[in-house]
């Protein structure tokens, strides 16, 4: 166990720990219904997924339009309240996640989400999916006021873990640079909610499932 080189592995949400594209794109539109705007594919909202709900809306309302004043503030709340009511319909982790887990656990490594979703609804979907206990700290886009792909929540994770070699686990350029920034690791799904190609995004290693993790984490 004192072999293997982190005591911290953290993860991001969506893409990377859960598939929530489903539970998403009905979110999404559910809000572009109120405005009479043309349904999404779930294809189409899986590149918008990343930088939080709001931004998620905006880029919706573009690829539908254009964005009418006073649109997102208005329809925020709706795709919130529909979201959180609708959170789990379809959301599933990855194949291989919990194998992953129990491994990271047998090992003494803590596990953490470090997400740009709002942090109750990270908790929410997390203990719907039975992993909220898993983790040592959650940290969501509101919890510091500062999201990826700043250092800061990385280094909050650190913190609450109480300090030790961390790698980071996610599917976006802003997981790269949060990690990159924050001095860690950075390890890219291959599987998750890209908006190019893995291999493009400047991570120092891409797994194609979960079953590759722990023994590539082995290797750092």
């Amino acid at each position: 166990m004192s072999d293997f080189p982190f005591r911290i592995v953290g993860f991001d949400l969506d893409g990377t720990l859960v598939d929530t594209a489903g539970d998403l794109t009905a979110a999404v539109n559910h809000a572009l219904s109120l405005v009479d705007r043309t349904p999404l594919t779930e294809a189409e909202v899986r590149p918008m997924i990343g930088l939080g709900a709001k931004h998620m809306l905006e880029q919706g309302l573009l690829a539908t339009g254009d964005v009418p004043d006073g649109a997102v503030e208005r329809l925020y709340p709706e795709l919130l309240s529909f979201y959180g009511a609708h959170i789990a319909v379809h959301s599933r982790p990855f194949p291989g996640l919990e194998k992953a887990l129990d491994r990271l656990d047998a090992l003494g490594v803590l596990t953490a989400v470090v997400t740009n979703k709002a942090e109750g609804l990270a908790r929410q979907l997390l203990g719907e999916l039975g992993f909220a206990d898993r983790m040592a700290a959650i940290i969501g886009g509101d919890t510091l006021g500062i999201r990826k792909p700043s250092p800061e929540p990385i280094l909050a994770m650190i913190e609450q873990c109480r300090g030790g070699r961390a790698a980071f686990v996610g599917d976006s350029i802003y997981d790269v640079m949060a990690a990159k920034a924050a001095g860690v690791p950075s390890i890219v799904v291959g599987f998750g909610f890209l908006d190019r190609p893995a291999g493009e995004l400047g991570a120092d290693r891409v797994i194609g499932d979960y079953d590759e993790l722990v023994p590539l984490l082995g290797t750092l």
